[in-house]
């Protein structure tokens, strides 16, 4: 079984260092400090990570081709929780959401 790509690997590290740094998405999340809502219970951070992850894609090289797109999206899970007049949009499929 092969390992993730570098670049796969860079995209994973640099997402978990906004995350916590809170940081991530400035422009979507400016004024709200996320971290106390995701970092106190496992659950929320951990859907934070299944919606970055099932964003993601990856080129036959291994190759990410969508990190910006992929953070955006967890982005929008972290403001729905933050603030409930946040819509999302567009409203999240099954398949985003989806742990593995």
């Amino acid at each position: 079984m092969g390992h993730l790509s570098v670049d796969v690997r860079a995209s994973l590290r640099l997402f978990a260092f906004y995350l916590a740094n809170g940081t991530i998405d400035v422009d979507l999340l400016d004024g709200f400090d996320y971290r106390p809502a995701l970092f106190q219970f496992g659950s929320p951070l951990e859907q934070v990570f299944a919606i970055y992850g099932n964003v993601l894609q990856v080129d036959t090289n291994g190759e990410v081709l969508n990190d910006g797109d992929a953070q955006y999206r967890a982005a929008q899970w972290i403001r729905s929780c933050c603030d409930p007049a946040y819509v999302v949009e567009p409203p999240f499929q099954a398949w985003e959401t989806e742990l593995h």
